[in-house]
């Protein structure tokens, strides 16, 4: 019995076991499954994720090129659309749309329409055409001389061909980079008299002569003189022919030149004055819209011109529109197009309203016969109405007008240039325009002759 009872104790205890091991199996194949189910549940919740993300590239992409489609503008060069044949905004009441400033109590202060700085350019360059070559040694060349050398160029000891000035001595300005390397910066702080030995290396890229490309060079330089521009003084102008007619001294040749650009700046205060102290209380949309295409037009020709000229000198031409602006992409161009198109409708709204208040008027035939006169041609006018439309050129008289009626109430007569002057200016323009057709025409000679 005892022999029984421990057999039959085994017996079940094998039977717990046995029935243990197969329970555990089918834990362990259960876990087994929930496991696959689960990876297969996280493999199909990235798939997804991933099929969403890409969807959603594809959505935000396509939406970003129909928004853009949406609002990218359309060029157009119809200069006159939107505006009457006199001029002004179709549909739109100014009076009611702008407020103005007080043009009629303006204050002007000299600094203002401050003339100082074009004067003294304007003098800077002509006595730079009046240079002449100094010899005293104790000068010392500076950055932006101009100054005279001779040179002997060598290459491993061996003169190369354009290497020597021979003698006839070499106009250069220093900083002007016409030299290659750092030749010209070598030369700075020495003196006339001085032979200098400046050291350069000819660029890889030397298209001149490509047989010294890249290499090694040694100018053996004399310096001739220095050009020193003569004191702007009454001597100077009598020297020179300048003292003329009412012009006898320094000071009044520095009014004289004062007075041309009197009135220049006068316009350009008064002009900036009005719009940036006006308000635009509505913008008419149709107007915006029009500027924004005549706009874009302008930026497009700007970068057709300047895309031939890059390419005519092997330069990178321009891809699109908004490289021209300096803007980042498409988006950020139609931004500032819609910002600079804003611009220009205020500032015509402003003139507009300005010109209606003050009881101004324009007169487009007398307008006409000027531009043709102005230009030499009887048919100018007209061709302008064919290229731009009536109401644009009306619109210009609008502008024209407007500042002629708020220089004539602010100007100082003083500062204005006279008839005489203005007949002076007239005749040294016409007198440029000659010798530039002449000095064309001669070009052309040569060349043909070539």
């Amino acid at each position: 019995m005892i022999f029984n009872m421990a057999k039959d104790k085994k017996t079940k205890s094998g039977e717990i076991t046995d029935i243990s091991k197969s329970k555990a199996k089918r834990e362990e194949r259960r876990k087994e499954v929930a496991k696959e189910k689960r990876n297969r549940m996280i493999s199909r919740a990235v798939s997804f994720a991933i099929l969403g993300f890409i969807a959603g590239v594809i959505i935000v992409f396509a939406g970003k090129n129909i928004y853009l489609m949406a609002i990218r503008t359309t060029a157009s060069t119809d200069m006159s659309a939107g505006l009457t044949a006199d001029g002004k905004i179709e549909g739109v009441n100014v009076s009611d749309a702008v407020t103005l400033v007080d043009y009629e109590n303006i204050t002007i202060t000299d600094e203002d329409v401050s003339t100082d700085e074009q004067v003294q350019k304007d003098i800077d360059e002509l006595l730079e055409e009046y240079q002449e070559i100094d010899y005293d040694v104790s000068l010392a060349i500076e950055d932006g001389d101009k100054v005279n050398i001779d040179y002997v160029g060598t290459i491993d000891g061996v003169e190369f061909e354009g290497g020597n000035s021979n003698n006839a001595g070499y106009d250069l300005t220093i900083g002007s980079g016409s030299f290659i390397d750092d030749f010209e910066q070598q030369l700075i702080g020495s003196h006339p008299g001085d032979n200098v030995t400046v050291d350069v290396t000819f660029p890889e890229d030397y298209q001149q002569d490509e047989t010294v490309a890249g290499k090694d060079a040694v100018f053996e330089v004399t310096v001739n003189g220095i050009y020193k521009a003569p004191a702007f003084d009454d001597a100077f102008l009598e020297k020179n022919g300048l003292a003329t007619g009412e012009i006898t001294t320094a000071d009044e040749y520095r009014a004289s030149i004062a007075k041309k650009y009197y009135e220049t700046n006068l316009r350009e205060f008064l002009s900036n004055y009005i719009i940036e102290n006006s308000t635009v209380n509505t913008y008419p949309k149709d107007y915006v819209k029009i500027m924004k295409a005549t706009t874009k037009a302008n930026d497009e020709a700007t970068m057709n011109y300047y895309s031939q000229v890059f390419a005519s000198s092997g330069m990178q031409a321009y891809a699109n529109v908004w490289e021209v602006t300096g803007d980042e992409d498409e988006f950020a161009y139609e931004k500032s197009l819609s910002e600079r198109a804003n611009d220009s409708v205020k500032e015509a709204m402003v003139y507009q309203a300005i010109f209606d208040k003050a009881g101004l008027t324009i007169d487009m035939e007398a307008a006409k016969a000027e531009m043709n006169e102005t230009n030499g041609d009887e048919t100018y006018a007209d061709s302008m109405i064919e290229n731009y439309g009536e109401g644009y050129l009306a619109q210009n008289e609008i502008h024209d007008a407007v500042l002629d009626y708020l220089v004539d109430r602010y100007k100082d007569p003083d500062k204005m240039p006279s008839e005489a002057d203005e007949a002076e200016t007239e005749t040294e323009t016409e007198t440029e325009t000659e010798v530039g057709t002449e000095a064309e025409t001669v070009s052309e000679t040569e060349t043909s002759a070539e």
